[in-house]
Parts: C-alpha cells; structure tokens; sequence
C-alpha cells in the first residue's frame, strides 16, 4: 500500500477546535463515532466574532471580552483529518456567533512514551 492508499496521504495530522463548552459532549459522541476516540480537551478562554457582554458586580459594570471556550485537539493517522474536521464542525454547530474555529495541522514526528513506537506507529 503506497502512501497515497492511506488516509491524510500517509501524513500525521492534528485536528485542533475551539468551541463552545457545552457542545463538548457532543462533540466526544461524534469523534467516537467515526473511530477517533482519542482527544485532548482544555479549557480556554479567547475572543472572536461573539460580542462582547456588560456586566455589573457589586455595582461597577464590566466588559467580558475573552470567553469561556474549550479547545479539543485530536491527532490522526489512521482516520481522515477532512473526516474529524466534519464531525467536529457538525457536531459544535448551533448557528450562533462564537460556535469556534476548526484548524488542521501537519505533524512532523510523534513518539509513544510508553513503547517508543514512532511516527503513525505511535499514533
């Protein structure tokens, strides 16, 4: 089998998301599946096209411009990036201003700690 029978072209890819925390759960269910149950989830805060909210604490009112988001990072070898990209992007829909941003990024090298497995072995 020649690297381009194989899905990403033979490539490692990171598929990394930024949305909105409660669509995680969702999000989990569709990775899961198309066979990409592996992820890495951290919460982040940040700022985009979602507007800002005023608010007031004990009488002094305030900007939240950097909000709450979670980032979920998913590494493939095995499994197409366009295919995690899709489930991510359907699954974190709702239509709304601030649903996140899905990136795809080539990975150069990844090793097991465990077994020092290498490369697509090792993911």
């Amino acid at each position: 089998m020649s690297d381009s029978d194989l899905p990403n072209d033979g490539d490692i890819k990171l598929v990394m998301a930024v949305i909105r925390p409660d669509k995680l759960s969702d999000v989990k269910t569709a990775l899961a599946e198309i066979g990409a149950p592996s992820l890495t989830v951290t919460n982040v805060s940040g700022r985009g096209s979602q507007p800002a909210k005023k608010s007031q604490w004990r009488g002094e009112e305030y900007t939240v411009d950097l909000h709450q988001k979670v980032k979920v990072e998913c590494v493939v070898a095995d499994i197409p990036a366009d295919d995690v990209v899709d489930a991510i992007a359907d699954a974190a829909h709702t239509g709304e201003k601030g649903d996140g941003k899905v990136f795809t990024f080539p990975v150069e090298s990844a090793v097991q700690v465990r077994t020092g497995k290498t490369g697509r072995d090792a993911v």
